[in-house]
């Protein structure tokens, strides 16, 4: 429960101290007096977002901190898994808001993110504003509205976890699908390569080689030519002697001298040298000569080998090596495009066995869900009996579709005020005052199923009066007897049951507003439930009035 909230420098609240009952506190005070702020302050300390605005004009920071005390075995768990601890069952949150904007935390002196504060409050505080109305004229949340009612968030859960396996698995099973349609067509342009490249029967440097065969075939004849006559120069033929023999005749001249002429010897030797590299060079070249094919249709054919590797080497070049590279990649790429078809049949068995349990688990929670609205229809029904609705008719709208992160339920609330009158939608027949009491009905109905100790009420009693207030008054201290209720109401018949009674005012001093919060006693809770009754004009009979309203509710 909360057992104190200590506010600092809150708007027009300079300091204030509010201890609280563990059964049923109201806080009341004139319209302006500061109420809101109250809510305000409590919203920051459980992690709510606010803004700089909220710290009192001239000061630096505001300060609001929660003692709370009793937590349930939920908080404990929470805060050993945030690794906070909790001695003798208590914790107290601090939330410091600066005039910069900034925003500082903790809990039990340990700083703390606003996130963390966040999950903790959700466990230990459960805050109805007039705003909430609006959650019944939103059909989307009607569900969680009903699943909260029937336990059913650990069903919730379980089909969450399966649809969410079932998505992701849908998802690989489309990525597999259109990769497999990518490769297909990518399979037709890899063979496409294989075939063209494969057929082209390519040699490394084929192209260079091709391109001096060409200049060759394309000269043939002019070649052979000027082998021949360089060849019969220097071997001879039948009319001339070649150079070689040349070389021979001036050897078989000098060679008788050579041992008396000094110095004749090395040069017939380098004679002699030049002679048999002349024969050597009239060998080579008369093979060569041999080789050089003169074909008219060979320069054609050597022509058009290199215009197809030239248009290789266009299409997957640029060189003829990268053509080559080309190939080999297509020839892995076609072993690897054969690998998919098996991991899709495997994904799409997966998936049909996932959207059978999927489908499984959304039926039962639907089943669930209609047991639990015909249960939760008597118990609203008889709680807005209670609170003075006693035609009012509920029923739970439950349609069925496609499969949802939330199953394949959608539900509504659809409502008849009048008996005799037709169901129709909470947003189309429902006034303030009775959204109000359905709000309570629904709060109180669904607070037996969680373990939130501390309710807190902001102007439940919107728009209702007279018999309707004291119903809802009732109903408040009913449930006070087993949560902590916290209570700001504008109406006699609330503030009367209080247990604990908190007063709300506002001063001006040195020309500034000061809020202060005051807890009544039995003499100050009387002069406020006469000034609520009759304004500002309390008589010695108001007086009287609010004493016998108290008396009658103790």
């Amino acid at each position: 429960m909360l057992k104190e909230l200590y506010i600092k420098n809150l708007a027009v609240i300079s300091e204030a101290v509010i201890p609280f009952s563990d059964s049923f506190n109201v806080f009341t005070g004139e319209t302006g007096a500061g109420k809101s702020i109250l809510i305000n302050g409590i919203n920051a300390v459980l992690g709510q977002r606010v803004t700089k605005d909220i710290v009192r004009a001239g000061c630096d920071k505001a300060v609001i901190t929660a003692l709370f005390t009793d937590i349930s075995d939920n908080t404990a768990a929470k805060l050993d898994e945030l690794g906070i601890s909790h001695d003798e069952g208590q914790i107290s949150i601090t939330r410091e808001i600066m005039a910069d904007g900034g925003s500082v935390a903790r809990v039990n002196s340990r700083t703390a993110t606003i996130a963390v504060i966040r999950e903790i409050g959700e466990l230990l505080v459960n805050i109805h504003g007039q705003h909430d109305n609006q959650i019944l004229l939103s059909p989307e949340k009607h569900l969680g509205i009903l699943d909260s009612f029937g336990d059913l968030e650990g069903d919730v859960e379980d089909y969450r976890t399966a649809f969410h396996e079932l998505q992701s698995v849908s998802r690989t099973l489309k990525k597999l699908v259109d990769e497999e349609r990518e490769r297909a067509g990518r399979a037709e342009i890899v063979m496409q390569r294989i075939k063209e490249i494969g057929e082209a029967e390519i040699e490394e440097n084929e192209d260079e080689l091709l391109e001096n065969e060409l200049k060759t075939a394309e000269n043939s004849i002019e070649i052979s030519q000027a082998l021949s006559a360089a060849y019969h120069m220097l071997d001879g033929d039948e009319d001339n002697e070649g150079i070689a023999g040349i070389a021979a005749d001036i050897i078989s001249e000098v060679s008788p001298y050579g041992s008396i002429v000094s110095g004749l010897a090395p040069l017939i030797k380098r004679l002699d040298s030049v002679r048999v590299e002349l024969e050597d060079i009239s060998s080579e070249i008369l093979r060569l000569s041999e080789r050089i094919e003169i074909d008219p249709g060979k320069a054609a054919e050597i022509s058009a080998r290199l215009d197809l590797l030239n248009s290789l080497k266009k299409k997957y070049g640029p060189s003829l090596a990268d053509v080559i590279a080309s190939y080999d990649s297509a020839l892995e790429e076609e072993k690897q495009i054969g690998c998919s078809s098996e991991h899709i049949s495997e994904y799409a068995a997966k998936r049909e066995k996932l959207l059978t349990e999927v489908t499984e688990k959304a039926k039962r929670l639907s089943q669930r869900r209609k047991n639990a609205g015909e249960v939760f229809v008597d118990r609203i029904e008889s709680e807005l009996a209670f609170l003075n609705m006693p035609n009012v008719k509920l029923s739970v709208l439950q349609q069925q579709g496609k499969l949802t992160g939330c199953g394949m339920d959608s539900i509504e609330f659809l409502i008849s005020t009048n008996a005799g009158e037709g169901m129709k939608p909470l947003s189309k027949i429902a006034s303030g005052g009775e959204l109000s009491r359905i709000m309570l009905a629904i709060k109180n109905v669904v607070a037996d199923k969680d373990d939130i100790h501390t309710l807190i009420f902001d102007e439940i009693d919107t728009g209702v009066s007279g018999r309707a207030a004291q119903k809802i008054g009732i109903k408040l201290k009913s449930v006070s007897g087993s949560k902590q209720v916290i209570c700001v109401t504008h109406l006699s018949q609330l503030a009367a049951l209080a247990d604990n009674h908190l007063l709300i005012e506002k001063q001006t001093r040195d020309e500034r507003t000061y809020t202060s919060v005051r807890q009544l006693d039995f003499e100050g809770r009387k002069y406020e439930i006469a000034r609520i009754m009759n304004g500002d004009d309390i008589t010695e009979t108001a007086l009287r009035n609010a004493e016998e309203v108290l008396r009658r509710a103790e």
